[in-house]
């Protein structure tokens, strides 16, 4: 536990500062604004990197190519199921490709 000298001295100290007047200039150094100003357009840019790029055009030709085959296999994809049946003694593939 923190005696009670301990806190009377840290009073007295945060009393004797906020007594001190605060003198100091607010306004930016001369040339501040420009040195800032040079370093944020002088910055580097990022570049991708031929990888990124290649990546990128892979991934739009992937999402059309998914596309694509979904618009065209919609009548398949939604046409009804028909079932049919199947002898134990025919060819389960060749039927299925008969149709």
């Amino acid at each position: 536990m923190k005696s009670n000298q301990t806190l009377d001295a840290w009073s007295r100290l945060a009393e004797a500062v906020r007594a001190v007047p605060d003198d100091r200039p607010t306004a930016a150094p001369f040339g501040f604004s420009t040195r800032v100003a040079a370093l944020a357009l002088g910055a580097e840019r990022f570049k991708a990197s031929l990888l990124e790029r290649f990546a990128f055009r892979a991934i739009s030709c992937a999402c059309l190519l998914a596309i694509g085959s979904v618009l065209l296999n919609f009548s398949a994809i939604t046409a009804e199921v028909r079932v049919e049946a199947v002898a134990d003694d025919d060819d389960l593939v060749a039927v299925l490709l008969a149709e």
